[in-house]
């Protein structure tokens, strides 16, 4: 009966990762574990599913999430049960909230033994309650229970991810025996998977479920006749593309968000909306049309919120996420459809109308913005070494041709005030803004993407993901982190955190350096002094360097802050 239940748990873990990989799975993310065996030992045996391994279960966790970001394609976790699945909550809550689709297959200990006293036993059913789009808790695998009943569940819950993104999570009891002796290895399903046989013939789903889209309703073309703005949010490079282009269609002002990946004649705009001439000139707007979500920029928001609660903008949100988008719970036409659909219904709709007739009415603005570099490049010039300042403006010049990550906190904010993003792919965790996992999913993205990557991110989420550096030890391709260590959360220097308690509440200074760090995973390490010694060694590592490399900008506390309102200081008297 014990070997019957080992080879029961084998055909379960194949069944559901054969199923996987027709509805899309290619990659599996793997951590060591003795209760996942069966699903482990599956996996590694399909000839279709790709292997990641880890041995920190929260790392790998952001690994598949950096995955499914890149390849757009559902990514599939395997771990042990106990405190390893529970290390998976914090991916699980960023894969939510910005789509991703993880399938978590969880293996657990059978029903008898969960409760009871038993070892590496917890509650695991509903452990990530609403921030997952589907769980089921399996039986553990028996004969008394068709395959059919197995098959179906799985495609049911993937059509649910499929519509709405997120993560699925599929617990797994598994009762011992684990293990197969290796002279037992061939397993005989034949007799059980009998009534699926048309199934294992073809490679299709064993449910084939669709759902037709609904095109998207062309506009009121008139609306664009008026005056307005284009917001382009978190998007892929290929639809802000086409948000771009739509807008300068239009003629209007375009504001790009660096998650983005382009840019325009408008930015700065974080810096420069502090100027009343902008406020005055803007003020004009009647139509405020954003694509995508998650914007970085602090005043972007407070500008939005405050023109159409006091002036009335009619304001369109686009995006293909059906999830609510909308913080300041303004007045919104909320459209969920693929980006180019919408544009080329607009287009299609509007091509023999008056498309662009209120093109650069806001243009006087363009020579104010045209001054800031030259502002910035003041301030950054007032201190002898590089400064944060030089790090966030410098991101167009120091990788053009590789991927960015940006990670959360000051460093994402930096880039938005002073930087310019052309056309690249760029990739954030702005679900949850968390500092962890950054290096862990930014590896993920490589993985999927095989191409050179730079991570520019704060000492603090460094110091939080150290684990994630293995991944980078043997990369095919050059992976770069750029790390501004100011010692401590630079960020609460910008919020009205208690000045008594902020450097030991808020900010807790470390006194570390990532040398060690560096070598004990054997990267490179570079600590640059000057805008140019960063530039070089970046470029030097992408052309002829491979693995990871930590480049290491050491900058006073305090300083970036100081920055910021000096320039603000500065533009508001041009």
């Amino acid at each position: 009966m014990k070997s019957q239940q080992a080879v029961m748990n084998r055909v379960w873990s194949r069944l559901i990762l054969e199923e996987l990989s027709r509805l899309g799975v290619r990659d599996v993310c793997v951590a060591p574990g003795s209760r996942s065996t069966p699903l482990t030992l599956e996996a590694d045996a399909h000839s279709a599913l790709r292997l990641h391994r880890h041995f920190d279960e929260r790392g790998l966790g952001y690994l598949a999430l950096g995955l499914a970001k890149a390849s757009h394609q559902p990514v599939a976790v395997i771990v042990t049960s106990g405190t390893a699945v529970a290390n998976l909550l914090p991916c699980v809550v960023e894969a939510n909230l910005t789509g991703e689709k993880l399938v978590l297959l969880t293996a657990d200990r059978p029903v008898e033994l969960v409760d009871c006293g038993a070892n590496q036993a917890i509650e695991q059913p509903g452990i990530f309650a609403a921030h997952v789009a589907q769980a089921v808790n399996l039986p553990s695998p028996t004969t008394a229970i068709a395959p059919n009943w197995l098959l179906t569940t799985l495609d049911q819950a993937l059509f649910v991810q499929a519509r709405r993104g997120g993560a699925v999570h599929i617990n797994c009891p598994f009762p011992e025996p684990l293990y197969i002796p290796e002279q037992d290895e061939v397993i005989d399903d034949a007799v059980y998977l009998a009534g699926v046989l048309p199934w294992l013939a073809k490679r299709e789903p064993y449910i084939i479920k669709q759902s037709e889209p609904q095109l998207p309703q062309p506009s009121d073309p008139t609306l664009f006749c008026q005056r307005g703005v284009v917001i382009i949010g978190s998007l892929t490079l290929a639809e802000a593309e086409q948000a771009k282009a739509f807008a300068q269609r239009l003629g209007w002002p375009v504001f790009c968000d660096p998650q983005s990946g382009v840019s325009s004649d408008w930015a700065y705009f974080d810096i420069w909306l502090h100027h009343r001439t902008a406020q005055q000139v803007l003020s004009e707007c009647d139509v405020i049309v954003q694509f995508g979500g998650q914007l970085v920029s602090k005043r972007l928001n407070q500008w939005l919120q405050q023109h159409v609660m006091q002036h009335g903008s009619h304001y369109l949100l686009i995006s293909p996420d059906e999830k609510r988008n909308n913080p300041s719970h303004l007045p919104q036409q909320q459209i969920v459809a693929p980006i180019e659909t919408w544009v080329d219904a607009q287009i299609e709709r509007n091509q023999a109308q008056t498309v662009g007739s209120s093109a650069g009415w806001a243009d006087t603005l363009l020579p104010l913005i045209g001054r800031i570099p030259a502002v910035v490049q003041q301030v950054a010039q007032s201190t002898a070494s590089i400064s944060e300042l030089d790090v966030g403006r410098s991101v167009a010049t120091l990788a053009p041709a590789a991927d960015l990550f940006f990670g959360n906190s000051l460093m994402v904010r930096l880039v938005d005030m002073f930087g310019k993003v052309a056309h690249q792919n760029v990739y954030s965790n702005r679900g949850a803004s968390g500092i962890d996992g950054l290096v862990a999913t930014a590896a993920g993205v490589q993985q999927a993407r095989q191409q050179p990557m730079l991570l520019m991110l704060g000492d603090t989420s460094l110091l939080y993901d150290l684990n994630s550096l293995a991944l980078l030890t043997n990369t095919p391709q050059p992976f770069v982190i750029v790390v501004t260590n100011n010692d401590g959360g630079a960020i609460f220097d910008l919020l009205p955190v208690p000045q008594q308690q902020k450097t030991d509440l808020y900010q807790m200074p470390h006194g570390y350096d990532f040398q060690h760090a560096a070598a004990q995973f054997g990267l490179r390490y570079a600590k640059p002094e000057s805008v140019s010694a960063l530039t070089d060694c970046v470029a030097q590592h992408f052309e002829h360097g491979k693995h990871g490399l930590i480049v290491e900008v050491r900058v006073p506390a305090g300083q970036a802050a100081q920055h910021i309102q000096q320039v603000i200081q500065h533009v508001c008297t041009l």
